[in-house]
């Protein structure tokens, strides 16, 4: 007899894992609903135009500059001196070699070109630029 193991009273002795599956659906729910709402990055006033969405990557790597004239690595701060080497760094491990400029529009013009170089001059064969679309009305 292989069915599942009766005690000498006669009850069942079976684990209910009904419990458990409806928690963890709920879990799930809970994440799916909570994961768009959790944002990443520094916040920029990024320049209004429009344009192509950026492709559906985990690894784009996206070099940010705020109103302030900080340059940051994704979350992390840089300076722009150092910029080329962090990148340089950064491409050594990744096949290709792609990046994104997310620049406040308020940022003067020179800054943004001064950071763009460096990124060239690290090895970036691919420069893209982020942008928002224009509010339509």
């Amino acid at each position: 007899m292989s069915g599942p193991v009766r005690s000498s009273r006669g009850t069942l002795a079976e684990i209910n894992v009904t419990p458990l599956v409806d928690v963890m659906l709920v879990l799930l729910i809970i994440f799916m609903v909570a994961a768009p709402m959790i944002q990443q990055g520094v916040d920029v006033n990024l320049p209004k135009v429009v344009a192509t969405e950026l492709p559906a990557q985990t690894d784009l790597l996206v070099v940010t500059v705020d109103r302030a004239g900080t340059v940051h690595v994704g979350r992390t701060q840089v300076a722009v001196d150092g910029l080329g080497e962090k990148l340089r760094a950064i491409f050594l491990r990744r096949p290709s070699k792609e990046a994104y400029l997310r620049a406040d529009q308020n940022v003067p013009y020179g800054v943004v070109v001064r950071v763009m170089a460096e990124m060239k001059k690290a090895g970036i064969e691919r420069l893209g630029m982020v942008t928002e679309p224009p509010d339509r009305s």
